[in-house]
């Protein structure tokens, strides 16, 4: 199959999801506007090929939901000595985009509990339907990790937690934070990329349309199917 019948595929693939979606009617945000989302991820050193990936496939989360009302997506990343910092909400993938661009990896450990506990203050101020978490490594303590988590899974905000590489530990502790918030873990590889813009796709889908959109999704969706199964033990 060449180039361009891939795409075809492809957007035939985007096109039924969109299709399923539409059938569900989307919850209210709550406060009016776009449902909210919140998209971490680890910019350390390690990470760089990473974060140009997500990058490039983040325009995914939009497409899937642009027809569906929209979504509005705060960046938030962590690099360095103690840096962690969060963009404004941005409506459109070019602005993430540029956000994103905008930032290079730099070393340090990890700051995975300052980003669950912003999770946390923002929905605490107003309703934020999901958080997206990529990283690859866990350099904290996961019983402090795991308090914060199971706070988020009260106030209703589900994270997904998306690693990649095959260390056992990070997969466990993302696993773990992802199942006391009420969210899913998986993991993604760098030479499929398809596999993490599909999963940034099935949430941003459940940020809009809830647990019945990625109902309907899942009849055509691998990446729908697996957030699917993962939230409600099926």
């Amino acid at each position: 199959m060449g180039d361009r019948d891939l795409d075809r595929a492809r957007n035939a693939a985007v096109d039924a999801f969109l299709e399923t979606a539409r059938q569900v009617a989307a919850p209210s945000p709550g406060s009016g506007g776009a449902p909210r989302l919140i998209f971490a991820l680890d910019a350390t050193m390690s990470r760089q090929p990473t974060w140009d990936l997500a990058c490039g496939v983040q325009a995914g989360m939009f497409e899937a939901t642009a027809r569906l009302g929209g979504l509005s997506v705060q960046l938030v990343y962590f690099r360095g000595f103690d840096e962690c910092r969060a963009s404004r909400f941005v409506a459109d993938a070019r602005a993430l985009t540029g956000l994103m661009r905008g930032v290079t990896c730099q070393g340090g450990r990890t700051q995975i509990g300052r980003v669950l506990r912003h999770a946390r203050n923002e929905a605490s101020r107003g309703p934020v339907k999901a958080l997206i978490l990529v990283g690859d490594a866990i350099e904290e303590d996961i019983d402090d990790l795991c308090g914060v988590a199971g706070e988020l899974g009260l106030l209703g905000l589900p994270a997904f937690c998306f690693h990649e590489g095959p260390d056992p530990d990070v997969a466990a502790g993302f696993s773990e934070i992802a199942r006391l918030s009420g969210g899913v873990s998986a993991r993604f590889d760098l030479a499929a990329p398809d596999v993490l813009a599909a999963l940034l796709r099935a949430a941003a889908l459940y940020a809009t349309r809830g647990l019945d959109g990625l109902r309907l999704a899942a009849h055509e969706d691998a990446a729908a199917r697996r957030l699917l199964a993962g939230m409600t033990g099926g």
